[in-house]
């Protein structure tokens, strides 16, 4: 049984079931000997032997890890062993109780409770064949029947909220684990794609006018003096921006290493989207030019829509389109899933939805100065669309 909070309550149930049961042996094996009869040597061996079966039962249960045909077959033989010593001992009635639970345990609620009234009715049967018929001999039984099965039947209850209560709180640290290596992921990649940016638009952009210049001073004169430190300028100049361009590929997805974002997407599209069992096509116009940052921007987005497709939606096709509508780029995630019904949370707060992914892409849309719209509807699919205005990247 994995450990649980209710853990210690468990152990301290079953600890006094086998010692109720264990006690009640002791019990008929004391009156066989302190009240001898015809009978006493035949009682005291049975229950010695039921004793041993339920000790070896207990054993058995670690060793099987629970298989159910084993505890069937041992939770069998003891109430036959127990039938036996209720023949020869009328004492032995009262280990009916403990085997309510028992049963119960193993045989489940609807058999369990069976073999409850079949074990009750047979202990009344025995205490008034060897004692005479009694109130008492009648309703007791059926009032500890009543009570065991009440307890046992809260037991299981019990049991099976603590387990679902487990599996809630190992499905939420890991959702955290999930929620946490994504947000570092996305502030690492943001923070790349910054340098990036701030590389290509200083650095680089500095360089290439230092050389253009150089270059243009050069072929003015290229026989005034010193015209070999403006040529070793110029060259510097070159080498630095040929380093300056390696590093912003370095900081860039290696998704969009030499090729397009519509290669890099068909790309996905092909190998890693496709083995999920997803078809996706992608509708990219290749002559649309847009800026590093921008590419690394919806390509993240794709793969967290596509992400969300794959995990959620139970779709099998979908669609990327990334085209230019008037004065904006419009960018959507199409697919034929069963679709859902929320609300597309502000960026920055958690809304309706409870989705990660949605609140970033909410989050990095803003950042980029556009908008995000979701058409979904239970069995409908879900429509993502992304207008950027390109007034923003000229």
């Amino acid at each position: 049984m994995a450990h649980t909070a209710l853990t210690p309550v468990f152990v301290g149930l079953r600890t006094g079931l086998h010692v109720l049961f264990f006690a009640l042996t002791g019990l008929v094996i004391a009156r066989a000997v302190l009240d001898p009869s015809e009978s006493s040597v035949a009682a005291t061996a049975l229950a010695l032997i039921v004793g041993v079966t339920y000790a070896s039962g207990m054993l058995l249960a670690r060793l099987s890890r629970g298989r159910r045909p084993v505890s069937l077959i041992w939770v069998a033989l003891l109430s036959a062993e127990w039938l036996c010593l209720l023949w020869v001992s009328a004492d032995a009635a009262y280990l009916v109780f403990p085997l309510f639970f028992l049963f119960l345990h193993l045989l489940g609620r609807w058999m369990g409770s069976a073999a409850i009234l079949a074990a009750t009715v047979v202990a009344v049967c025995a205490l008034g064949i060897h004692g005479g018929w009694s109130v008492g001999g009648v309703v007791g039984p059926f009032v500890g029947a009543g009570v065991a099965l009440l307890i046992g039947l809260g037991y299981q209850a019990l049991a099976k909220e603590a387990q679902q209560r487990e599996a809630l709180v190992t499905e939420l640290l890991a959702t955290r684990g999930q929620l946490a290596a994504q947000e570092h992921e996305s502030g690492v990649l943001a923070e790349r794609a910054r340098l990036a940016r701030e590389i290509h638009d200083t650095l680089a952009q500095g360089l290439s006018s230092i050389q253009m210049l150089l270059h243009a001073a050069e072929r003015a004169d290229d026989t005034r003096p010193g015209i070999e430190h403006i040529r070793l300028a110029r060259e510097t100049a070159a080498a630095n921006l040929v380093e300056a361009r390696r590093f912003i590929r370095e900081l860039t997805p290696p998704q969009l290493d030499d090729q397009t974002l519509g290669g890099a997407l068909r790309r996905l599209a092909r190998t890693q989207w496709a083995t999920q069992g997803l078809d996706v096509q992608v509708r990219v116009s290749d002559t649309v030019v847009l800026p590093m940052h921008l590419q690394t921007a919806l390509l993240r987005i794709t793969q967290g829509a596509i992400a969300n497709v794959l995990q959620h939606a139970h779709a099998t096709t979908a669609t990327v389109t990334i085209g230019v509508e008037g004065d904006a780029l419009r960018f959507t995630v199409e697919d034929d899933g069963t679709g859902f019904d929320a609300e597309l949370p502000e960026p920055g707060t958690a809304g309706k939805s409870d989705s990660f992914g949605l609140r970033a892409t909410a989050e990095r849309v803003q950042q980029l100065g556009g908008r995000l719209h979701i058409e979904t509807a239970s069995g409908r699919g879900t429509t993502l669309t992304v207008d950027l205005p390109l007034a923003e990247f000229a």
